[in-house]
């Protein structure tokens, strides 16, 4: 795709995005199952279900996807889909692209060892790596326009507002 299929495919999008703002709000699901004998989740996506457990630290066997792997994937995807479409717009040969996420925390909090330790991840980075012609200028352009249009990214910088309920099932 180039830079003018990518606008021909988002112009309309946009204008009605202009014209009814409120047709832009999604809302977005996700769901699994638990599986408490297990320590598991099922989580569902459109390719099938992921079995979610412990990371190793915390006690896992490492069978199954972790939450916070899970996280760092959806990093490390969202700034590549977003990384190709500001490329493309920008018009910048991109012959290849390795990125690479890594986050950094204290099981001891998760733990529940240390009250005094943050539960979580602690410090994040995310690597770009580039086989292009493009100059340093352009690289360090789109790597901040690619910082900017993330979902993922944006969202774990500026977090949304969070809330959890339960309901009984008879």
């Amino acid at each position: 795709m180039n830079a003018d299929q990518l606008r021909a495919l988002q112009a309309p999008i946009k204008q009605q995005y202009r014209d009814d703002p409120s047709s832009a709000r999604v809302v977005m699901h996700a769901s699994g199952t638990v599986q408490p004998s297990q320590l598991t989740c099922l989580v569902d996506t459109s390719l099938g279900q992921v079995s979610a457990g412990l990371h190793p630290a915390a006690g896992g066997s490492g069978a199954h996807a972790c939450s916070g792997d899970m996280l760092l994937q959806a990093l490390v995807a969202c700034s590549g889909v977003t990384l190709s479409a500001v490329a493309t717009a920008m018009a910048i040969e991109i012959r290849s692209a390795n990125i690479t996420a890594q986050a950094e925390m204290d099981f001891r909090g998760t733990l529940g060892i240390d009250k005094s330790v943050p539960i979580g991840i602690t410090s994040l980075s995310l690597e770009f790596e580039f086989d292009s012609p493009a100059d340093d200028a352009q690289l360090k352009k789109l790597v901040e326009l690619t910082e900017r249009y993330c979902v993922v990214l944006q969202t774990l910088a500026q977090p949304a507002a969070l809330s959890s309920n339960f309901k009984r099932v008879i």
